[in-house]
């Protein structure tokens, strides 16, 4: 493998300025009249150190890539950033300046180094330092800065080889990655093979890049070989590699550079950045760049997913979205590497401990870190050994002229790691050099060209594949979280329901008070009516009182029953009187009438029938008691007026003036200029009676 020249680390400071945006404040450990930024055009390194949305978080992390430019002494190479932000109160500054107008300072700390893998050393420092820095509350002390960039550049050049294979993959969770995308881990592990154009987004900036690492960690000594990543006009690594000409089974890195190891999926027309900022999608967009695994933060490229990705993995929705066709394709997982990533997931679900994801809770090496990359070494082994052997029988095939070009899965390995995958991993510059580097070598005589977990489709991949797409619905969280709202909602609808009913029983409460406290203030107020009637009120029902106001009566009040009967028996009496003295009136006129009968000259008069007394005085009598018996009925009820009485008077009277029939003598009958004269006295003396 090609050696990487190491450089010394640099430290810088990067302000967040209110007007003028990120900018570097000052480099610690070099000359005054170097500019390392100026000098390697790192005009983005402001953006890259100061991600979007830090200000939401107590102190975060960035990854980055940088390009060191070519000098007469070396060539162009990458370099790798980290760096650590935190913010503070403006107020709590001992020292400050003019140019701090905001109630918070936000800075970054950055160190660049040569190599990747030793992030994970310098993670935990650096979150130290800068913890401290900011704790004096002085940003013009960069002692602290100083002192740990001269530690930090002894402490680097004494690791060794050793130390490097030992402790590169600290810090990258698999089994996180794994306990989240499950059988999808393959999925993107196959498609950094194919090198297309792969976008990751997530909301925290550590978790977005620890995973882009953690990804091509899988692939076995790639992440010691990344001096081409930063630029798509890189391409160091494929010229200055040479082919193994021994191997030492007993030497993992022999073994792995015989298989030839590493697949470099960063060269010429590649790119890789953990994050990168909005201002960096030029190159993105650019016409050489061919493929590429960036991060980003911004939801903005969500938008336009469609131009900058041919996959997007979202980390906040644990998502794998293909969007090319052909892609999708060659991405899907046959029986084989169903059933292989299957019983990795389960081996890391069996073991998984929510409080440390990093280790398994029985603390065995099942299921481990250092398992399950084992694991896919020995998947990408067998690979590569497969597809070897299948470029072998094709060349015998070529060579003897075979009439059938077709193979079983037994005569022909590769076709358990999906022949559209072998397919499309053929046209991508990884696999040419890969060719290159093996081209004489028979692999499958090293490594045996078989799939890890070979074989047909059984029942029992069908139950599992059937138990993965139930899991993968989430119909227990779909119940779980149904149930949970139905709960919710229940609990709601009871709480409402009893402060309705509260409410209106207060209501009810309350107008039942007023109810009472009306009728207390309307008894009083008749109560003080009536004492004050005499004063100058002119009765009740509503009259007008000594004040000048209506006083309206109370509805409470009971009505006066005595009053009502001594108006009942007044009239009763008057009545009885009235009509006594037309029954008075009628015996007179009668006695008169026969008077006058029996002392009239028969000569003046013709013989006429005689006037039966006995009936005449019967019906007198019978005249008399209607009229008692009526003037007794009305008396009794009390409730005839005056003139209905008279009006039947004036009836029995009229008929007491017909002459009897039978009797045609004019003489015999009454004279109507007495009966008139007599009719028109009767009302004064019925009046004068009464």
């Amino acid at each position: 493998m090609p050696e990487i020249e190491e450089i010394e680390p640099l430290i810088a400071v990067v302000d967040f300025h209110h007007a003028r945006g990120p900018e570097i404040e000052l480099w610690v450990g070099v000359a005054e009249d170097v500019d390392p930024a100026a000098d390697n055009d790192w005009s983005l390194l402001p953006f890259m150190a100061l991600t979007d949305g830090a200000h939401a978080s107590t102190e975060d992390f960035s990854y980055f890539t940088l390009t060191q430019t070519a000098t007469s002494s070396r060539p162009a190479t990458s370099l790798f950033g980290i760096s650590c932000t935190r913010q503070l109160d403006a107020n709590k500054l001992k020292h400050r300046s003019a140019d701090i107008t905001r109630s918070t300072v936000q800075k970054a700390v950055v160190i660049i180094i040569s190599q990747p893998y030793r992030f994970s050393q310098l993670r935990e420092s650096l979150s130290a330092v800068t913890a401290a820095w900011f704790a004096q509350e002085d940003f013009s002390d960069v002692e602290i800065l100083k002192r740990f960039q001269e530690s930090l550049s002894h402490n680097l050049h004494n690791l060794h080889i050793e130390e490097q294979d030992q402790n590169q993959y600290i810090g990258l969770s698999l089994r996180e990655m794994i306990h989240d995308f499950k059988h999808q881990t393959l999925v993107l592990f196959k498609c950094c093979l194919l090198q297309p154009k792969m976008l990751f987004f997530g909301s925290r900036c550590e978790r977005l890049c620890m995973m882009q690492f953690a990804l091509i960690s899988l692939i076995p000594g790639l992440i010691c070989n990344l001096q081409d990543c930063a630029d798509p006009a890189l391409d160091q690594y494929s010229q200055n590699i040479s082919k193994a000409t021994s191997l030492k089974t007993s030497e993992r890195r022999s073994l792995l550079a015989y298989m030839g190891l590493p697949l470099q999926i960063f060269g010429k027309g590649s790119f890789f950045g953990p994050y990168t900022p909005l201002q960096q999608l030029d190159i993105l967009a650019d016409y050489g760049t061919k493929s590429y695994i960036v991060g980003s933060t911004n939801s903005l490229l969500l938008q336009q997913k469609d131009k900058y990705s041919d996959i997007l993995v979202n980390l906040d929705e644990k998502m794998v979205n293909i969007t090319s066709t052909s892609l999708r394709t060659a991405l899907s997982l046959p029986a084989a590497d169903r059933r292989w990533i299957d019983f990795l997931t389960q081996t890391v679900q069996d073991t998984w401990d929510p409080a440390n994801p990093d280790r398994p809770h029985t603390m065995g090496y099942a299921g481990s870190e250092e398992f399950i990359r084992l694991q896919f070494e020995e998947y990408l082994l067998a690979l590569l050994s497969s597809v070897s052997y299948h470029n072998h029988l094709s060349s015998l095939r070529t060579t003897v002229q075979l009439q059938s070009s077709t193979h079983t899965p037994e005569e022909d390995p590769s076709l358990e790691f999906n022949s559209d995958f072998i397919h499309a991993w053929k046209e991508t510059s990884n696999y040419a050099l890969f060719t290159s580097l093996t081209s004489e070598s028979s692999l499958f005589d090293i490594i045996e060209a078989k799939h890890p977990t070979a074989g047909g489709l059984s029942v029992e991949d069908v139950q599992r594949r059937l138990a993965q797409q139930v899991a993968e619905l989430h119909l227990d969280e779909r119940v779980r979280e149904g149930r949970e709202t139905l709960g919710k909602h229940l609990a709601m609808g009871r709480e409402r329901f009893g402060q309705l009913g509260n409410k209106i029983w207060a209501d009810i409460e309350a107008m039942r008070e007023g109810q009472r406290t009306r009728a207390s203030e309307e008894s009083s107020t008749s109560a003080h009516a009536r004492q004050s009637d005499g004063a100058g009120s002119e009765g009740e029902g509503g009259k007008i009182s000594g004040s000048g106001r209506y006083a309206w009566p109370s509805r409470a009040q009971a009505p006066d029953l005595t009053q009502v009967q001594a108006s009942a028996k007044d009239a009763s009496a008057k009545a009885g009187a009235y009509l006594s003295s037309w029954g008075s009136w009628a015996r007179d006129k009668g006695k008169e009438w026969q008077e006058k009968r029996t002392t009239s000259p028969a000569a003046q008069s013709p013989p006429k029938t005689p006037i039966n007394n006995t009936t005449s005085a019967a019906q007198h009598e019978n005249s008399q008691s209607i009229l008692s018996s009526t003037g007794s009925q009305h008396s009794g009820k009390g409730r005839l007026s005056g003139e209905l009485v008279a009006d039947k008077a004036r009836r029995w009277s009229s008929r007491l003036k017909k002459p009897e029939k039978g009797s045609s003598s004019t003489a015999d009958s009454v004279d109507p200029t007495e009966l008139s004269s007599e009719s028109a006295k009767s009302p004064k003396n019925t009046s004068t009676e009464c």
